[in-house]
């Protein structure tokens, strides 16, 4: 871990957001990392309407994932609405802003030559940072664009941090913890609009893993 002068005057922040929905695939993980959150998300606001991550594509297929521009209102989120959440915060310097923009926007372009890096995973917990370089999981892609930006906190490489990681970094401020869908910022007649579309809808949250 590297230590991080945080600037508490500064106006701009982004955002982690470490979430647990509980399905069979992260419950699975968590057998293994012992850690509360298993799945890490970048914010570029506090209202998460700008999230971004390397997950699953399909809620009911955790094996089709890659770059992903999740929105909490709808998909996985929608799907587990009992997610719990921990929401922290990083202050960053106007610049750092725009540049984790144009790095997320390269994403954007090239989304379909991203994969998941499902080996990679297998390498944190081997110690070992491997994988393709155009495969990222959650936490490497977070720490990658960090680290891009110029926001090294770790003495290793990004293949080779896990959500666990960002809550135990001193750098980042805790914002909210919680279930997901009590956060006070986001769009509450959004959520209700979902929800109703939800109940009218067959359940399919059993059906995930």
């Amino acid at each position: 871990m590297i230590a991080y002068r945080i600037d508490n005057n500064s106006e701009h922040s982004i955002y982690v957001l470490l979430t647990d929905t509980g399905t069979l695939f992260t419950t699975l993980i968590k057998t293994f990392t012992g850690a509360p959150y298993n799945h890490a998300s970048l914010a570029l606001d506090a209202e998460l309407n700008d999230l971004f991550s390397f997950g699953r594509k399909c809620p009911t297929n955790p094996w089709a994932a890659g770059f992903v521009e999740e929105d909490v209102y709808e998909g996985t989120f929608r799907q587990f609405p009992d997610t719990r959440c921990l929401l922290l915060r990083l202050p960053i310097s106007q610049q750092q802003r725009a540049d984790a923009k144009r790095f997320i926007q390269s994403f954007q372009r090239e989304e379909q030559s991203y994969r998941y890096n499902i080996i990679g995973l297998l390498g944190v917990l081997l110690h070992r940072d491997i994988g393709p370089k155009d495969a990222y999981f959650c936490s490497q892609f977070v720490a990658e664009t960090l680290r891009n930006i110029g926001l090294t906190l770790w003495d290793r490489p990004s293949g080779l941090v896990a959500p666990n990681d960002f809550l135990r970094h001193p750098a980042f401020e805790k914002v909210y913890e919680g279930y997901l869908y009590d956060y006070k910022l986001l769009d509450k007649e959004r959520l209700s609009y979902e929800r109703r579309v939800t109940d009218l809808s067959i359940p399919l949250r059993g059906q995930a893993f």
